[in-house]
């Protein structure tokens, strides 16, 4: 006799995403695995007396989300301090961090400053995720300013980090109270005074300042994970810097508090302890494994540090303020390489450093995961990682690779490196937005050719770098992309973010597609995408289904 399932979803469209996709009505599981798919009828006799049946009404069902590339703790620091990500104009941003100032008012004497200005000096401002690019303005506006922040308070410091986490600003208390300690060729001058601009190493400096306790972190990744849950993601690759938030994953999937899958790509400092340790890639539990090891190589388009062979529109050899003219220039509106003058962005990591990474890396034999914007940036990565002992076994990846070549392609294909890619990044691709203002027009058609990707034969993997997290509005930027090497279809947008995903965190056996004997990790969505691929952003998620538990339900 069979044995009776624990869940019933019936009188569904189930999209297994296989190829082809087939598409069914129901499904049954039992532990956590789908254990049958086909009609309602058929899928009923297997209903006992403590099964659970969730009468889908015709919605829509998919393997669940995997995002391949997040970062759950600045997410959840979204969602703690000020989000900046909404906002349309300076003002509003300025308003959103004043209100976070009235709310955080005090904070230093409950954690027992002595007195009120020893509270303001400690008792930091955050804001996150501000895009200038979308504020209006011919060119585009400028970053938030240390002056601009300054109106905000001249007594509390205060940061507000950017979309892209390569660009922050800071007002005139956080700059002194830092002074000691950021990289000058990191702090943006003008006629010799610190405009309150910040790249790359020194907001790691900002970071280090701010960094949360174990418990807050806690918090925060726990927000974040809540939040992700509720768009249809049963998994992501976290980008993990801070030693802080590995152990908050752990700490919740511990106590069963953690509502979907983790796989922790590690930061390059964490090699040598990680390898001690014994964790290679892959170790771990159910909910928490070893991901890759993951370093950079640029920085990014807003930021200007991104590393491209041609400079960037109205770039110039003195335009970053230390050529012989440069002090007559608007340096916050630039960064290139201390190194050089000639606007085509900077090194995060040097080559010859990068390089060092990826021989220890790949000779403990860890998945290696490096950040790559520029086309240049892509060459010396894709130069290393065709070095390696193994790149088809081991799967490395390049994440972002947004301004790659059709010559680049053909040798990631060839070497089985994985594209990892974020389709919301289209939102900066219209004609006026981010990447016209950084790139000019004829570049801006050559970021981001998902179709190229796959016709080249290369393993593509979407994910959002949370700028925002949120797959549906991805898959829809992707499904109506602005050119046809930009674009795809509904069923290969969905699978890069499923299949793609599964396949990257060598998960394709167990997740990524609806079959019998893989997990029970889905989304009902309240639409299909299919039906209105032109407005996949307005859909909601009904449902999220973790191991066959539902971990978020919009109806309650």
């Amino acid at each position: 006799m069979t044995e009776a399932a624990d869940l019933l979803l019936t009188n569904a469209e189930i999209h297994s995403l296989t190829a082809p996709d087939t598409v069914y009505e129901a499904a049954a599981i039992r532990d956590g695995e789908l254990v049958r798919l086909g009609d309602t009828y058929e899928i009923e006799f297997l209903e006992g007396v403590e099964t659970e049946v969730i009468d889908c009404e015709g919605r829509t069902v998919l393997p669940g989300f995997i995002d391949a590339h997040t970062h759950l703790d600045h997410l959840g620091e979204h969602l703690v301090h000020a989000d900046l990500s909404t906002v349309d104009s300076r003002e509003e941003a300025l308003e959103s961090l004043a209100a976070r100032g009235d709310e955080t008012a005090g904070v230093g004497d409950a954690v027992g400053v002595e007195d009120e200005t020893d509270s303001a000096e400690h008792d930091w401002i955050l804001g996150f995720g501000y895009d200038e690019s979308t504020w209006g303005g011919e060119g585009g506006a400028e970053y938030l300013t240390r002056e601009d922040l300054d109106q905000v308070s001249e007594t509390r410091p205060i940061a507000a980090i950017r979309v892209d986490g390569h660009t922050a600003s800071l007002n005139s208390v956080a700059l002194a109270q830092l002074e000691d300690d950021l990289p000058d060729e990191e702090v943006h001058v003008e006629a010799g005074e610190p405009t309150g601009v910040i790249v790359e190493d020194a907001i790691g400096v900002v970071k280090n300042e701010v960094a949360a306790s174990r418990a807050e972190m806690r918090e925060i990744i726990s927000a974040a994970a809540e939040h992700a849950v509720e768009l249809g993601v049963t998994g992501v690759h976290d980008m993990v810097q801070r030693s802080t938030a590995a152990r908050a994953y752990r700490d919740l999937a511990a106590n069963d508090d953690l509502p979907l899958r983790v796989r922790i790509n590690y930061w390059s400092d964490f090699l040598e302890h990680l390898t001690a340790a014994g964790m290679p890639t892959n170790a771990g539990s159910e909910r928490v494994q070893v991901g890759a090891i993951k370093s950079f190589s640029d920085g990014s388009f807003g930021g200007e540090t991104a590393k491209v062979y041609e400079p960037y529109v109205g770039a110039g050899g003195d335009r970053d303020g230390h050529g012989e003219e440069g002090a007559d220039t608007d340096d916050a509106s630039t960064n290139v390489d201390a190194d050089t003058d000639d606007g085509r962005g900077q090194w995060v990591v040097n080559p010859d450093e990068l390089g060092d990474i990826v021989d220890r890396a790949d000779a403990a034999e860890f998945q290696l995961s490096i950040h790559a914007i520029g086309d240049e940036a892509i060459e010396e990565t894709l130069s290393l990682l065709e070095s390696t002992n193994d790149p088809t076994d081991s799967r490395h990846r390049i994440e972002h690779a947004e301004l790659v070549d059709d010559d680049q392609l053909a040798r990631m294909a060839d070497a089985g490196i994985v594209a990892s890619m974020q389709p919301n990044f289209h939102r900066w691709a219209d004609e006026g937005g981010l990447y016209d203002q950084r790139l000019g027009e004829e570049r801006r058609k050559q970021t981001n050719r998902f179709r190229r990707v796959l016709e080249a034969g290369v393993p593509l993997a979407f994910s959002s770098d949370c700028m925002p997290l949120d797959p549906l509005l991805g898959i829809h930027h992707a499904v109506n992309a602005g050119t046809e090497e930009q674009r795809l279809s509904v069923t290969e947008a969905i699978r890069a973010y499923t299949r793609g995903g599964a396949y990257v965190g060598f998960d394709e056996d167990r997740l990524g597609t609806v079959e019998v004997g893989k997990r029970a990790d889905l989304v009902v969505l309240e639409e299909s995408p299919w039906e209105q691929p032109e407005a996949i952003d307005e859909i909601d998620v009904a449902m999220t289904l973790v191991d066959g538990d539902v971990v978020y339900d919009a109806a309650e």
